[in-house]
């Protein structure tokens, strides 16, 4: 077995943590709304000082899928998304990381950009889920 010894976010019996955010009255406050959301991914990844590894876009036009985008960034620690359906202003975002961050850091930061870009943009779930169980938790 291989020791790597980089986790500790004391999770009590996990060694990870994934949220959840799910949003209605989701309006685009931009045309190409897929690459601003994107960027502000990035940004709160940055500030949360977690590596980041990749990221990526893609915007649906509304011929093959419903429009909306699909926004990922892959971290050192796993990954931050978002996942909308513009038209009916529904949005996902999830963030986990399995390392010494903590992704509640990212999720703030999220929740406070979102809030004052978007009007009547509603926060309607939020979940905080272990992952990687250690033991039966």
């Amino acid at each position: 077995m291989i020791n790597y010894g980089l986790i500790n976010m004391n999770t009590n019996g996990s060694r990870g943590v994934h949220i959840f955010l799910d949003y209605i009255n989701y309006n685009p406050p931009t045309q190409e709304d897929g690459k601003w959301m994107l960027k502000i991914l990035r940004n709160c990844i940055k500030k949360a000082g977690v590596k980041e590894v990749h990221a990526h876009v893609v915007e649906f036009d509304g011929a093959n899928s419903p429009p909306g985008f699909a926004a990922v960034v892959l971290v050192d620690e796993s990954h931050v998304t978002a996942h909308c359906y513009s038209e009916i202003g529904i949005l996902a975002i999830d963030v986990f990381t399995c390392g010494k961050n903590d992704p509640q850091v990212i999720v703030d930061e999220l929740k406070i950009i979102l809030s004052k870009s978007i009007d009547n943009l509603n926060l309607v779930r939020e979940e905080s889920v272990k992952r990687f169980l250690l033991k039966g938790d």
